[in-house]
């Protein structure tokens, strides 16, 4: 599972560098454009979001407004918060980059027979289910 794992990951990572961002990058803006228009979401959302402690979120969050992919700005209901939002920079970047991830998640399952891949799709769907600790109630 782990040998399996990293060359999945590797493949995946081959896109996102092509864009120039990491992995974690590419989370967090697809997570912006996800949340639809205006395509924004709390710093604490994303974290949520994309399952990373917020101090991870804070550096990811530095580079992209870095590259002018993001902006920060205090939240209009409460002046201590912050939204951060896609550029149209950003946009077009994950609009192209995510077109070409898809492309490439697919790739990667051409080699199965569709009722192959969507065995896989269920057992895994089951698996993580069980796997992954429920979401924080109300």
């Amino acid at each position: 599972m782990h040998r399996l794992g990293l060359l999945l990951t590797e493949r995946l990572c081959l896109v996102y560098r092509r864009y120039g961002l990491s992995e974690g990058e590419f989370d967090v803006l697809a997570a912006l454009r996800r949340a639809g228009e205006p395509f924004e979401r709390a710093p604490g959302e994303l974290a949520a979001h994309t399952m990373v402690t917020t101090g991870a979120m804070t550096k990811r969050i530095d580079r992209l407004e870095r590259d002018g992919l993001v902006t920060r700005r205090r939240s209009a209901e409460d002046g201590r918060g912050r939204v951060v939002a896609l550029t149209p920079a950003g946009r077009e970047l994950i609009d192209r980059a995510f077109a070409e991830h898809m492309e490439n998640e697919r790739s990667l399952l051409a080699g199965m027979s569709p009722q192959d891949a969507a065995r896989l799709e269920s057992l895994l769907t089951a698996w993580l289910a069980r796997m992954e600790p429920p979401p924080p109630g109300p």
